[in-house]
């Protein structure tokens, strides 16, 4: 059973949007436990099982004038419960009801637009149009030409007369627009007013999840049962294993595999946290050396992840063995891995990264799998490790590859290069944290790039390597922009790596967002 069951829940239909995941972070940033399910999954039966409080459905791609378009059951609109529209879910809600759907042609809307009150005041616009119009992001070709009945026009855009409909006396709602992306400013108080009128009381906390899944954890081992956890470092995965210890103690043990690609004293840390901190059983395996003659001569990025992978599943293998008997195997899987399982559209699920090592563990060593995080977003995680007490430096760290430094290293990975972008990345982070900036950045790195560069160092030549700085804000790791650094932090950043780190010369600057690029190198 879902650690969710005691909690009122929203069930999010999803018709294969791309922002999909952001209304379920609105819900949740609102206390509100929702979950999303592609629409195939969405039956009668379901329902019934799920027994929504509110019902939102997603925006997609498709249009509900092809032949098999993605549709919930019509019983949906029988629950009795409020029901928001997105986009195409909007036009869902009238091609089922009764209203009018119709192509583009000339219609369309893509970007940012304005919309405007139209027939009176609606509780689900409140705290909206006190400058008299709201920005909004539209992004859709069909239109509603026809309302369905019941249904009144309560705002509109000059290429959306229907942007903002409701049947108020059913709590039913749709809008044109997506109020979950940051380009529609006020969406999150649209949000708000939904689940108010659904009469959500905001009860999904940290503080009761943790109890929850303390039950749960110990209801699925069982008195005697024993946990293995393979422990990256990572918020994810150190926050997964300080739960499972509260609820199991000493039944749980840890491999750390310290595969020689860490930053510059993380394993350190690592393992003094979890030693002195939790005392936690903590099996630290040092393969460094392995790690790295294995990657000799290898250059292609995926090579890199596959063959970190391959070692990283031998090592936890042999390592496990000594955990005594272990039934199960503990991940720091979280929702977004979850929700990317399963396509709206009925296709192959998202690729997991070949460096997500522990995903093949199960099945080859005959492990139940233990997911205590399964439920919940990465800013949630970092929620319950604060409420489990991890210190505040841990868990508000910048996320870290899987690979590690191996794929900030373009090009072969030695142990010279290593120390190198080690000790010129501990620079940065230096800096970045004595100017004060380390929470206003999402990740930040340093990449040592596959070249050399004459120089002048004192009144000699000198060939040396070049590294370039990294930095980005996102909310998600979706989308990133670059952190805007002044030219003089920039400056003292490059002046203190040539000085401090023998064998860089030369220190630029990646500025390219994502997309274009993404947010590691490789």
């Amino acid at each position: 059973m879902s650690t969710s069951a005691s909690h009122d829940r929203l069930l999010v239909i999803d018709f294969g949007s791309q922002v999909t995941q952001l209304i379920a972070r609105r819900l949740r940033e609102l206390r509100v436990y929702c979950e999303i399910h592609p629409y195939q999954k969405v039956t009668d039966a379901f329902l019934a099982a799920f027994a929504p409080k509110a019902v939102v459905l997603s925006g997609g791609p498709a249009s509900v004038l092809d032949r098999g378009a993605p549709m919930p059951p019509p019983s949906l609109f029988a629950l009795g419960v409020p029901v928001l529209g997105i986009c195409y879910g909007q036009q869902v809600m009238m091609h089922l009801l009764g209203g009018t759907v119709e192509r583009g042609d000339g219609t369309a809307e893509f970007g940012r637009a304005y919309v405007t009150p139209a027939d009176g005041p609606l509780d689900l616009l409140e705290g909206w149009f006190e400058d008299g119009r709201e920005q909004v992001w539209m992004s859709h070709g069909d239109h509603v030409a026809r309302l369905a009945p019941g249904f009144g026009v309560y705002a509109t855009s000059p290429n959306a007369p229907f942007a903002v409909v409701a049947d108020p006396a059913r709590r039913f709602y749709g809008v044109q627009f997506h109020p979950e992306v940051h380009h529609t400013p006020r969406g999150a108080r649209l949000y708000e007013n939904f689940v108010r009128l659904a009469g959500f009381t905001g009860d999904w906390t940290m503080g009761a999840f943790r109890d929850e899944a303390i039950a749960k954890i110990r209801a699925q081992v069982g008195p005697e049962g024993r946990v293995i956890c393979g422990l990256s470092g990572g918020v994810d995965s150190s926050v997964a294993a300080v739960l499972i210890h509260e609820a199991i103690g000493d039944r749980l043990t840890c491999v750390f595999v310290d595969h020689g690609l860490m930053r510059q004293g993380e394993a350190a840390e690592v393992v003094g946290m979890f030693r002195e901190h939790y005392n936690i059983p903590l099996i630290h395996a040092e393969e460094g050396p392995r790690f790295v003659a294995a990657l000799r001569g290898v250059t292609d990025p995926e090579e890199k992840r596959k063959t970190i992978g391959r070692l990283f599943v031998e090592v936890f293998e042999a390592h496990a063995r000594a955990a005594g008997g272990a039934q199960f195997l503990a991940q720091g899987t979280l929702y977004p891995d979850v929700i990317e399982s399963v396509s709206a559209s009925g296709g192959p699920s998202v690729t997991i990264k070949s460096h997500h090592n522990v995903g093949g563990l199960p099945e080859k060593m005959g492990l139940k799998l233990v997911e205590p995080l399964r439920e919940l977003f990465k800013d949630e995680v970092r929620a319950l490790g604060r409420a489990l007490g991890l210190p505040a430096s841990f868990v508000g760290r910048h996320p870290f590859p899987g690979p590690g430094l191996a794929i900030r290293i373009p090009g072969e990975v030695t142990a010279e290069r290593l120390e190198l972008l080690r000790r010129a990345d501990a620079v940065f982070i230096d800096q970045i944290r004595r100017h004060g900036l380390y929470d206003a950045i999402w990740q930040a790195f340093v990449v040592l790039l596959p070249v050399r560069s004459v120089g002048v160092m004192g009144d000699g030549r000198s060939y040396d390597h070049v590294c370039a700085l990294r930095a980005v804000t996102s909310v998600d790791g979706m989308t990133a922009d670059v952190y805007p650094f002044s030219h003089d932090f920039l400056s003292e950043t490059a002046t203190r790596i040539i000085n401090e780190v023998r064998g860089i010369n030369r220190v630029t600057w990646d500025i390219t967002s994502k997309p274009p690029g993404t947010i590691e190198w490789e």
